[in-house]
């Protein structure tokens, strides 16, 4: 008896399996560029120059703004700061 109703919920799961193996999630949407290898290709290359284009886990990528100030200038911004810290320490 036992090995009856074994086989039959081995057969059942099997039967279960088989009925959710048939439906891919998510659905395959075939891809279709509108792009050639060579824009491709050009598209890379600027976006290298530009350093937009990393190698490993340098993620994300952030592209710094340059600053209009002189070194002179931004040290006379961080004089008074230094001397008028709230900060008391831990």
């Amino acid at each position: 008896m036992n090995t009856k109703q074994i086989t039959a919920a081995v057969v059942l799961f099997a039967a279960a399996g088989a009925a959710l193996a048939e439906a891919p999630y998510p659905p395959e949407t075939k891809f279709v560029s509108t792009k050639t290898r060579a824009e491709v290709l050009a598209e890379l290359k600027q976006a290298q120059a530009q350093g937009l284009i990393t190698n490993g886990n340098n993620y994300p990528i952030t592209v710094q703004p340059r600053s209009t100030l002189t070194r002179s200038q931004v040290i006379s911004q961080l004089k008074p700061a230094a001397t008028d810290s709230t900060y008391s320490g831990a």
